[in-house]
């Protein structure tokens, strides 16, 4: 059986609060995608005009932290998100991505995903609320690196 993204999203517990015409919105600016291992997704800086639910592999994201070059911040795996730029204007990376384990994906045109927001009050509160609740478990899980980083700064 074709996995298709609304079936996907249907199935994740991130989309739960979401109704079934909602997520079925989602899916419709959406496709499924797969990625190589050592697949760039996106650089800091660039234009967020996707975001990612990770179905399954591994996206490290990364930050550039001179002179060390790239800094691994956390791994994201199976229903989580990827990308919370796109959101708020500039609408650019603060990070960078890599697939770094063959990884499939739902792909959202983001552009498409505010039209919808838009639209949907509703909708963009719960996107919002997701949202938020991503971006505090980004935050714990970096709150986390740091405190490890500097107990063992080698």
């Amino acid at each position: 059986m074709m996995t298709t993204p609304a079936t996907s999203l249907d199935a994740l517990p991130l989309l739960a609060n979401l109704s079934h015409t909602q997520r079925a919105a989602i899916a419709g600016v959406s496709q499924i995608k797969s990625y190589d291992a050592g697949t760039r997704l996106f650089d800091e800086g660039g234009l967020a005009d996707q975001c990612w639910v990770v179905l399954s592999g591994c996206v490290m994201l990364d930050a550039l932290v001179p002179p060390r070059d790239l800094v691994v911040l956390q791994s994201i795996g199976p229903g989580e998100l990827i990308g919370l730029s796109w959101l708020v204007p500039p609408y650019r990376w603060h990070f960078g991505a890599t697939a770094v384990s063959p990884t499939r994906a739902v792909v959202v045109d983001t552009a498409a995903l505010r039209s919808l927001a838009e639209g949907d009050p509703a909708l963009g509160y719960q996107l919002a609320l997701i949202l938020l609740e991503a971006l505090l478990n980004r935050l714990q899980a970096t709150r986390i690196r740091l405190l490890d980083l500097y107990r063992n700064p080698s």
